[in-house]
C-alpha cells in the first residue's frame, strides 16, 4: 500500500505543479459550518474535471457523479480554528470526503477562517 501511495505521489507532483487552481481564498462559508470533518488547508482547489485533478482521481480509482465538484489537492487538517490565516497560507476548505490521505479531498467548499 505504501509503495502505491508513494508512486501516485511521484506521478501526481508534476501534474499538481501544472494545475491552474481556483482562487477561493478570502471567501466562502464560516469554518464553524464545516460538519464533515476538520477544515482542510489545500495547496490547490480546482474542479474535478481539471486535467491534474481528473488524472489523480483516475489513478486513485475515485468515482464521482459530478465532475464540477471542487477537489482539494495536497491538503492537511487545520487544527486551530479562529487563528486567522496564520494556520493556512493556501486555501481553507471544508470537504465531504477526506478519506484519500493528504493527496486529494473531494466535495470541497471554501471557508473563511
Amino acid at each position: 500500500m505504501f509503495s502505491r501511495v508513494a508512486a501516485l505521489t511521484l506521478v501526481a507532483l508534476p501534474l499538481l505543479a501544472a494545475a491552474t487552481p481556483l482562487d477561493v481564498r478570502g471567501g466562502g462559508e464560516p469554518a464553524s459550518s464545516c460538519s464533515t470533518g476538520p477544515v482542510q488547508c489545500c495547496n490547490s482547489v480546482q474542479k474535478a474535471s481539471a486535467p491534474a485533478a481528473s488524472t489523480l482521481i483516475g489513478l486513485l480509482g475515485i468515482v464521482l457523479q459530478n465532475t464540477n465538484v471542487l477537489v482539494g489537492l495536497t491538503c492537511s487538517p487545520i487544527t486551530v480554528i479562529g487563528a486567522g490565516n496564520s494556520e493556512c497560507s493556501a486555501q481553507a476548505v471544508c470537504c465531504q470526503d477526506n478519506s484519500h490521505g493528504s493527496l486529494i479531498s473531494v466535495g470541497c467548499v471554501p471557508v473563511t477562517l
